[in-house]
């Protein structure tokens, strides 16, 4: 058994826990007799199954996954954040301070480097320019800014591989 296995509880998964995460992951949106059929187990069984992977917390919680050009986010930031200060109490208040704004989209405290590398979801420049203000300029905490703009996404793949 792996290392990383017996941290993560990944050894409770049998190969049946393993294909229905993975068809999960490909449509969630399946009922339960399409996805008993597609991983071969009876829809009891499946469902059973199911029922365990999400109260042992394997899956978090199912999702619809949008087209942001659709929906007019045509910009991806990803922003570097340095802290003056790096006291526990320090980054839980930038975590606080970003947890309610919408347009950040995914948050990682990184060592080493920056404190915190942040993805963003904007309509245009002028949205960026409005969030940096609020955010970041306004904060005296934050000692250095670094944005990247996405010109392209090659790769997007929220699946794990299992």
């Amino acid at each position: 058994m792996k290392q990383e296995e017996r941290e993560t509880g990944a050894e409770e998964l049998d190969e049946l826990d393993r294909r229905i995460l993975n068809a999960l992951q490909q449509d969630s949106s399946q009922t339960n007799q399409e996805l008993a059929a597609q991983v071969h187990a009876s829809p009891a069984t499946c469902l059973r199954r199911v029922r365990r992977l999400q109260d042992e917390g394997f899956i978090m919680r199912q999702v619809a996954l949008l087209d942001p050009a659709k929906l007019g986010r045509n910009l991806t930031a990803l922003v570097e954040i340095s802290l003056d200060i790096q006291t526990r109490e320090a980054m839980e208040a930038f975590e606080a301070l970003i947890q309610h704004e919408p347009a950040v989209q995914q948050c990682y405290r990184v060592a080493p480097g920056p404190d915190f590398i942040l993805q963003l979801l904007l309509s245009d420049m002028p949205a960026y320019h409005a969030l940096a203000h609020r955010l970041f300029s306004q904060q005296q905490n934050i000692r250095n800014v670094r944005t990247f703009f996405c010109t392209h996404r090659a790769k997007f793949e929220p699946g794990i591989t299992l």
